[in-house]
């Protein structure tokens, strides 16, 4: 794997979307019981009046994806014990701010591979479901270096269809160099020691996301061992390897994977990718 901007050329030329975040490796940031989930206050809403957007006025919002910088978003730095069910979605949904009131942005049904997009509902009120997104709110040179590494939005509860369960859930230990799988009870099921951020690219902590895409990468080398994309991004720098992907991290096999040596990204041995891979999209991965 080489660096991020690359991979994305790549995808972009070759019409297949596959390399956007791949450069884990000289570039870990490429292209995957605790507290319970931290997010900001939303008003309480006794009555629910709400009224559709037309079709025309959801495709016009901007997309929330894996690079979108949208700053009606809502912070979510916090950690989640939930096992969730993650759905897909009926067609291209609206998404709003905390008010719920004037939407955002839109979530399209389908991701940047042509697949189904997976939704991670956390919280639902009503006819509402707060659920994690792909898009950062703001940059960390906005914020002196310390963005919010997960972000999440308000959709209708009703454009969520084809539930998948999915008990397990990733942790990954920053300290320890070490990622977990555990069981819907919290329970350890297997450990892998695994590669983090240098100081200068820390992986971020103390946040929970999920994740949201996975492919192989041949012009990253990536031909056997699929990356797991998550919809984490580096809370430290906009682009830690100089590339255009959102600052994205990454979950991947590399041949160097242990110590601080990515600029974000998770690196995993064999065993450790094989174990992840088998997971179901939308499977959350808290840092700590």
């Amino acid at each position: 794997m080489r660096n991020l901007s690359r991979s994305i050329a790549h995808v972009l030329t070759a019409g297949a979307l596959l390399a956007v975040l791949a450069g884990c490796t000289s570039i870990a940031l490429t292209i995957e019981a605790p507290p319970a989930l931290h997010t900001s206050p939303v008003p309480a809403h006794t009555v629910d009046a709400y009224i559709p957007p037309s079709l025309v006025a959801v495709d016009e919002l901007p997309e929330a994806t894996y690079a979108a910088v949208i700053p009606g978003l809502i912070a979510n730095q916090g950690i989640t014990a939930a096992a969730p069910t993650v759905y897909s979605l009926s067609a291209d949904t609206a998404l709003y701010s905390a008010d719920r009131t004037t939407p955002i942005a839109h979530l399209a049904a389908l991701n940047f591979l042509g697949d189904r997009t997976v939704v991670v509902p956390i919280q639902q009120d009503g006819g509402w479901s707060l659920v994690l997104t792909p898009s950062r709110l703001e940059l960390p040179s906005t914020v002196n270096g310390s963005a919010p590494a997960q972000s999440s939005a308000w959709l209708r509860t009703d454009a969520l269809v084809d539930p998948i369960s999915t008990p397990d859930r990733i942790q990954v230990s920053v300290e320890n160099q070490q990622l977990i799988v555990l069981d819907r009870a919290g329970q350890p099921v297997s450990r892998y020691p695994v590669g983090v951020g240098t100081p200068g690219t820390p992986t971020p902590t103390s946040v929970t996301g999920y994740i949201q895409a996975r492919y192989l990468d041949p012009a990253q080398g990536q031909t056997e061992y699929p990356i797991q994309l998550t919809s984490l991004h580096s809370a430290a720098a906009d682009e830690p390897y100089g590339g255009s992907d959102g600052g994205l991290i990454g979950v991947h096999y590399e041949e160097e994977n242990t110590g601080q040596v990515s600029h974000g990204c998770v690196r995993l041995p064999v065993d450790a990718i094989t174990a992840v891979n088998s997971l179901p999209l939308g499977t959350l991965i808290t840092i700590i």
